[in-house]
């Protein structure tokens, strides 16, 4: 990580824990750039939300016309891929009734998300923090979700 990446203002001031495992600034603006082409691509507003691995949003945008429901949704994946350790899609056959956790969307106040769009970033199987979209459909979310992930390298 070069000290350019980081934007260290303050020269005193060392890199956070997640920082330092490469969740910067710099590195959440291009994870939302590759989501605002896909979203582009496939013609979709969207929110992105992404958080580090304490659950701190590091970077939000919100593409003009996007639902504002989304707003809160985005955030909301990002936690719940973020506390799981899983992308959000995993979590919805889990929590259908009758199965073994039914409920869980109850969960923390109702920030759990079990449907698409939330997933893990992980480097070097260490996580660094979580990725949330909001704006299509679950398939259209995933996709964007998945772009996201992969700008991390």
């Amino acid at each position: 990580m070069t000290d350019a990446e980081l934007h260290n203002v303050d020269a005193w001031r060392g890199p956070s824990a997640s920082q330092a495992a490469g969740m910067t600034l710099s590195a959440a603006r291009r994870a939302i750039d590759a989501v605002e082409r896909i979203a582009t691509e496939m013609r979709v507003a969207m929110s992105v939300a992404i958080v580090d691995s304490g659950d701190q949003l590091v970077a939000f945008v919100r593409m003009d016309a996007a639902d504002l429901v989304g707003i809160g949704l985005a955030r909301d994946k990002a936690f719940t891929a973020l506390v799981n350790r899983m992308p959000t899609r995993d979590l919805g056959p889990l929590a259908q009734p009758g199965a073994e956790f039914y409920g869980y969307d109850s969960l923390a106040a109702g920030r759990m998300v079990v449907f698409a769009g939330g997933m893990p970033i992980e480097r070097n199987g260490v996580l660094i923090g979580a990725i949330g979209v909001s704006g299509g459909s679950s398939d259209e979310d995933q996709r964007a979700a998945e772009a996201g992930v992969a700008s991390f390298g």
